[in-house]
C-alpha cells in the first residue's frame, strides 16, 4: 500500500540539491536506485529525472518508525523524503555523482509506491535483449541514457520552434485523417463508420496540405508532424515517425538550403557545442554516385569508387566483358592497409556484396614488397594488373576490390562495401559530423515491375528549367529541383521546389501512367486549387528521429522514440496491433477474410 502525499510538497529535484543548500531542509521525491544497509546506517540513492542524491537514515538519531520503514525499502520503490542537507565527510565524497559532496539526513519518509523486482537493472551499460527492454519500455526509459535521449529530443524541438518563429514561419497543423493517395509506400488505412466501405489514409507526409497552404497565402509554414508509412522496417525506420516539415513561397533552392543549414548549425551549436561551418558543401546526385556509390554518402573518409571500365575494356575475362557488353561498368575501391587480410576475411567481403545482387568481387592484394596477389591473376598480364593498381593509387599493403555489373548493382555493392570496411577499420568517429547537400536528382526512374516511370521524390517535384523540353523527348534524363541534406551517410531531410503550373503537373501525372481521370480522382483537389493563382513554392522535411539518433550516438531511432515499434511494426509493451470486438467490425461494415488470414499466418510461421 502506498502512502499519501497530503501535506508534503517537493522542494527540489534530486540534482538541484547542492552545496548551497547545506543546512537547509528539503523535500525530494523519486525512485530508489540502490540501498545499502550498514546496520545503524542505511543509505539510499534516490533517483529522479535530474539524477541521483544520497539519503541517510541514522538508526541512532532518526525516529524509530522512520528507520524501521527504511529497512523495508527495495529498488524502484517510490519515496518522498524530507530532511536536512549535510556536507559529506572527506572520505565519503563521490566525484562520480553530481551531488557527490552532499547528502540528505532524513527526518520524514513516505513510501508512495512499492515495486516488484524489475526484469532488468535500471542502469546503463548492462546487456538486455531489445525485446525485453521494449516490453518494459517504461522501465527502460528510467535508465539515464534513454532519459538523456528523450531530453535531447525535447531540446532540439524547442530550438527548432524558436528558430523558425524568428524566420517568419507559422506553425500550422494539418489533418491526420485524410484521403489515401498512395504513390510509393503503402498508406495506413482507417475505416469510416459514418461512410461504410470508405477509408481515410494516414499521412505519409503533409505534402498536399502544405502546398495548399501556399496557395492559401500562408507564405511560410511548418509543423512537427507525425507521419505514417506501412513499409518494411530497419534500424532507422518506423511505421510512425516525426518530421520537421516546412513549405515556403516565392523562394528558390538557395533560400531553402540557407534557412535549413542555419537551423542545423544552431541546433548543433546550442545543444552539442559543435560548430558547423557554412555554407554546407553541395554535390550533384551524379557525382555522389560516381564517387561514393550512394546518394547519401558518408564523406568522413575516402575509399572512393573509380570507374576502370576503359582500362579493362579489351579484356577477355568473362565477368568484366559480359558486364561491359550489357551496358554496365567495372568499378573499384582501394581499401588502404587491407592487403594483409586473410583469404577467409576477403571471402566474407565477397559474400557481403552478394546481398546487394553483385555476382562476386574481384580483388588484388598488394604485398609489402610490391608484388601482387589476386584470384583473377591468370586472366590478366602482370602489366595489366599493375596498371589497374596504379590507376587506384595502390601502394604496398593495400587491397583493390573490383565489382562488375549493371551500374545500379555496382554502386549499391561498392557503396555499401566502403561503409562496411569503414566500420571494420574504425575510420569514423561518432562526434565527427560531416553535412552536405545532394542536388540535381533524377526526376524519374523506370520501374521494371510496373513497366512505367515512378517519381524519385514525389509527383509534385519541379523539373529543372533547362530540362523541361526533355519531358516530351527523354523523360528519364530530366533532373529535378530536388535536394537532400545528408549527415554521415544518412539522409536527414529531403525537399524540392514544387510544380506550381497546372499544365506541367498534369504532364507529370501522365508520365507516371495516370490517365486524366485517375489524376482527377486522386489529386483533383490540388489540380482545382492550381486554377486560382499558385505562387512558386518549395519545401523540405527533416526526419526528427534520425537527427536525434545521430546527435545522441544511438544505434537505432528506437532509442530516441519514447514508445517505438519493433521490426514487424508491433509494440511488445501493449501487444498492438491486436484483434477488436466483432461489434466494432460490424459497425465499420468490415468482414475478416478468415482463409486469407489463416494462409498469411501459415506463411509467417514458415518464414520464422
Amino acid at each position: 500500500m502506498g502512502e499519501s502525499l497530503t501535506g508534503l510538497r517537493r522542494s527540489h529535484m534530486c540534482c538541484d540539491v547542492t552545496e548551497a543548500c547545506i543546512g537547509q531542509e528539503v523535500t525530494v521525491m523519486g525512485w530508489v536506485q540502490r540501498r545499502r544497509d550498514l546496520g545503524k546506517l542505511i543509505f539510499i540513492a534516490l533517483r529522479d529525472r535530474s539524477g541521483l542524491v544520497q539519503i541517510v537514515f541514522d538508526g541512532e538519531n532518526s525516529a524509530a518508525d522512520i528507520f524501521q520503514k527504511a529497512e523495508t525499502i527495495r529498488s524502484e520503490y517510490v519515496l518522498a523524503v524530507r530532511g536536512t542537507v549535510c556536507a559529506r565527510t572527506e572520505g565519503n565524497i563521490n566525484p562520480n555523482m553530481k551531488t557527490g559532496k552532499i547528502e540528505i539526513t532524513a527526518s520524514e519518509l513516505r513510501i508512495l509506491s512499492e515495486s516488484e523486482t524489475p526484469p532488468f537493472q535500471i542502469e546503463d551499460n548492462i546487456t538486455v535483449k531489445d525485446d525485453l527492454r521494449l516490453k518494459y519500455r517504461y522501465l527502460d526509459l528510467r535508465r539515464p541514457s534513454q532519459l538523456k535521449n528523450i531530453v535531447l529530443r525535447h531540446k532540439v524541438v524547442q530550438v527548432i520552434h524558436s528558430f523558425l518563429d524568428a524566420e517568419g514561419f507559422l506553425e500550422i497543423e494539418t489533418p491526420i485523417l485524410g484521403k489515401s493517395t498512395p504513390e510509393g509506400a503503402r498508406d495506413y488505412l482507417v475505416p469510416s463508420r459514418v461512410h461504410p466501405g470508405n477509408f481515410y489514409g494516414l499521412p505519409q507526409s503533409p505534402q498536399l496540405y502544405k502546398q495548399l497552404l501556399m496557395v492559401s497565402g500562408m507564405d511560410r509554414y511548418y509543423q512537427i508532424a507525425k507521419c505514417f508509412r506501412d513499409e518494411d522496417l530497419r534500424a532507422d525506420r518506423q511505421p510512425e515517425f516525426t518530421q520537421v516539415d516546412m513549405e515556403l513561397s516565392f523562394i528558390d533552392e538557395d533560400i531553402i538550403m540557407d534557412i535549413n543549414e542555419r537551423m542545423m548549425q544552431k541546433v548543433f551549436r546550442d545543444l552539442l557545442g559543435v560548430e558547423i561551418s557554412l555554407p554546407l558543401p553541395r554535390m550533384t546526385y551524379a557525382e555522389a554516385m560516381e564517387r561514393f556509390g550512394s546518394d547519401k554518402p558518408d564523406v568522413r573518409f575516402g575509399m572512393e569508387l573509380k570507374n576502370i571500365s576503359d582500362l579493362v575494356a579489351d579484356t577477355d575475362f568473362v565477368v568484366f566483358k559480359s558486364a561491359l557488353e550489357a551496358g554496365g561498368s567495372v568499378r573499384a575501391i582501394n581499401a588502404e592497409g587491407c592487403g594483409s587480410f586473410p583469404r577467409k576475411k576477403i571471402d566474407s567481403l565477397v559474400e557481403f556484396v552478394k546481398t546487394y545482387r553483385a555476382k562476386g568481387l574481384a580483388w588484388i592484394a598488394i604485398n609489402e614488397d610490391g608484388s601482387l596477389k589476386s584470384q583473377i591473376a591468370k586472366f590478366f598480364t602482370p602489366e595489366k594488373l599493375q596498371e589497374i593498381v596504379d590507376s587506384m593509387n595502390g601502394k604496398p599493403g593495400d587491397l583493390i576490390l573490383i565489382c562488375a555489373d549493371q551500374d545500379k548493382v555496382v554502386f549499391d555493392s561498392l557503396g555499401a562495401l566502403r561503409l562496411e570496411l569503414s566500420k571494420m577499420l574504425g575510420l569514423t568517429k561518432q562526434d565527427d559530423f560531416a553535412f552536405l547537400w545532394i542536388t540535381e536528382f533524377p526526376m524519374l526512374e523506370w520501374d521494371e515491375e510496373e513497366n512505367r516511370f515512378v517519381a524519385v521524390h514525389h509527383p509534385f517535384t519541379a523539373p529543372m528549367d533547362e530540362d523541361l523540353p526533355l519531358l516530351d523527348t527523354d523523360p528519364g534524363k530530366v533532373r529535378a529541383k530536388a535536394y537532400d541534406i545528408v549527415l554521415n551517410g544518412y539522409e536527414l531531410g529531403g525537399g524540392s521546389i514544387r510544380i506550381h503550373r497546372r499544365d506541367i503537373q498534369q504532364k507529370m501525372f501522365s508520365l507516371l501512367g495516370f490517365t486524366p481521370e485517375d489524376a482527377q480522382e486522386r489529386f483533383g483537389f490540388l489540380l482545382d486549387a492550381f486554377q486560382y493563382g499558385v505562387p512558386p513554392h518549395g519545401g523540405l522535411a527533416f526526419g526528427l528521429d534520425r537527427i536525434i539518433m545521430l546527435m545522441s550516438g544511438a544505434n537505432s531511432i528506437r532509442d530516441v522514440i519514447a514508445f517505438p515499434k519493433v521490426k514487424d511494426a508491433s509494440c511488445p509493451m501493449t501487444d498492438a496491433p491486436n484483434v477488436v470486438d466483432q461489434k466494432q467490425l460490424d459497425e465499420l461494415a468490415i468482414l475478416i477474410n478468415e482463409q486469407l488470414l489463416t494462409d498469411t499466418q501459415a506463411e509467417e510461421t514458415t518464414e520464422a
